[in-house]
């Protein structure tokens, strides 16, 4: 294979990450089913074993081996990760893990040490279309299935999940191309949260921020205000849509970080503001607009709910039940309605056992891991909390999974896991903030850190592993942090 091949296949792969990334469950391969866990192959997995492949033979092809190692300190908790599937209380699944793993570090590796050959200024602009163009197919879709799921098309073929119809709450909420709406919802919070730092940091305004840190990159400037703005209620709608309150409560907690960021780092702080408002007008108009676009499916759907019941249901269910707007049934007009619906959605608010099931699974996996020195320390290994909870009679299932990444890492790793990934984390870290492209993705980290609170796991979260790394480099120049 030719060097400059090499090099255009590893720039196109990159191209069609983004797309990718949104089809992370469909299609899907099944390959069977085990015991404890289900064996199938995604789009995203199938990029990242090919791009791994291309990285390999460009790593012998251009020379570039001694360009591997990076720092030591980076390797230590992978390393680790690796020796725990050696007492693992669910080896297949463990080694599995490990192999998706090993080749995100190899992806990111990858992305670092080609970054010369890849990311030239052709290949940047080019990126940004196909980063946009996506998240924008995938929103697009994101309506088409509720249209397809109010018209009565059935999962088949609407690609809704079973919890996702409008029978659940009176109104569809989508799931995209992924498995649930939560990781649809997750996936849209990079496109989402860069086109709202855009609008604050795209024009000339900041040319007095310190070090210019803050402005936007080149290939970016290309993109208008009118455009942005559109961009930016689409992704925002749509995320709201997703109904998922992981995703939009990291993107919340995101959004704040963003505003303190920028205003702390600008000089002009006043101006700084005025757009951070503006920017947080367009948000706050788009959860406004898909609130009132979900009480109208509500009146629309095949159930006896109406607009108000699709709002209150909203509100109720977002605020965990704090907030619950009474419906004066008098005022209904139900008399003529009855005799034409059969159905009645499942749900009439805030549905409990979705936060009760998530903090169940966190407090047995919290009681499994004190209930040993050596798994205090060294955790259950890799892949094994699963079937460690179930061997010890707290879960029913070695199926199920403990819905938050960080519970889950200290079960199967221990403290001395934990304690390493915090130094790999700190590294990496370190190194990205001396790329004047961290100042975009920062906030990006953040919403990301917040929703691997509500689940866990590495096929379906793969975008948070790899995009961060992507975006930092191509959103700015190397400042002698890569040398």
């Amino acid at each position: 294979m030719k060097k400059l091949a090499i090099v255009k296949i590893m720039q196109f792969l990159v191209y069609i990450l983004p797309a990718a990334l949104f089809l992370s469950y469909f299609p899907v391969i099944s390959l069977g089913v085990g015991e404890t866990m289900n064996f199938e192959l995604s789009v995203p997995l199938l990029w990242l074993i090919v791009f791994d492949v291309v990285a390999v033979i460009g790593v012998f092809r251009l020379k570039k081996t001694r360009m591997i190692a990076g720092k030591w300190y980076y390797y230590l908790f992978p390393f680790f990760v690796t020796l725990s599937v050696f007492w693992s209380s669910n080896v297949v699944r463990g080694v599995l893990t490990l192999g998706v793993m090993w080749a995100v570090i190899v992806a990111v590796v990858a992305f670092v040490i080609f970054r010369k050959e890849i990311l030239d200024g052709e290949f940047k602009r080019k990126f940004w279309k196909w980063f946009f163009g996506a998240a924008l197919v995938a929103c697009v879709w994101c309506f088409a299935q509720c249209i397809l799921d109010l018209a009565g098309v059935t999962r088949e073929y609407s690609l809704m999940c079973l919890g996702c119809t409008y029978r659940s709450f009176g109104f569809p909420h989508p799931n995209g191309f992924a498995i649930e709406p939560q990781f649809m919802g997750n996936l849209l919070l990079a496109p989402t949260i860069i086109c709202v730092w855009l609008l604050v940091n795209k024009t000339k305004l900041f040319s007095s921020v310190s070090r210019g840190a803050l402005r936007a990159p080149v290939a970016l400037r290309l993109y208008s205000s009118k455009s942005l703005v559109l961009l930016t209620f689409i992704f925002t709608a749509t995320l709201f849509l997703t109904f998922s309150r992981g995703a939009i409560y990291a993107f919340g907690v995101g959004l704040i970080f963003m505003s303190c960021y920028l205003i702390t780092k600008a000089n002009k702080r006043m101006v700084v503001a005025k757009r951070v408002g503006m920017a947080w007008f367009v948000v706050v108009f788009s959860f406004l607009f898909t609130l009132n676009l979900q009480g109208v499916m509500a009146e629309i759907s095949s159930t006896d709910e109406g607009y108000v019941d699709g709002i209150s249901r909203v509100v109720s269910q977002l605020s965990l039940g704090a907030i619950n707007i009474k419906i004066n049934e008098s005022d209904e007009v139900v008399e003529n309605s009855v005799e034409n619906f059969s159905e009645e959605a499942v749900f009439d608010g805030y549905v409990p056992e979705s936060t009760d099931v998530r903090l169940k699974l966190t407090s047995v996996a919290l009681e499994l891991w004190r209930s040993d020195v050596r798994v205090m320390l060294f955790g259950v290994g890799i892949g094994g909390a699963g079937q460690a909870l179930y061997e010890a009679g707290l879960i029913d299932s070695p199926k199920e999974i403990v819905q938050n990444e960080y519970t889950s890492l200290l079960l199967e790793v221990g403290a001395v896991g934990i304690m390493l990934v915090i130094i790999t984390l700190v590294g990496v870290l370190r190194w990205m903030w001396r790329l004047s492209g961290f100042s975009m993705v920062i906030p990006l980290v953040v919403a990301y850190g917040v929703s691997l609170c509500f689940f866990s796991g590495l096929p379906n979260a793969l975008h948070i592993y790899l995009l961060p790394i992507v975006l930092c480099l191509v959103c700015g120049k190397d400042k002698k942090a890569l040398a």
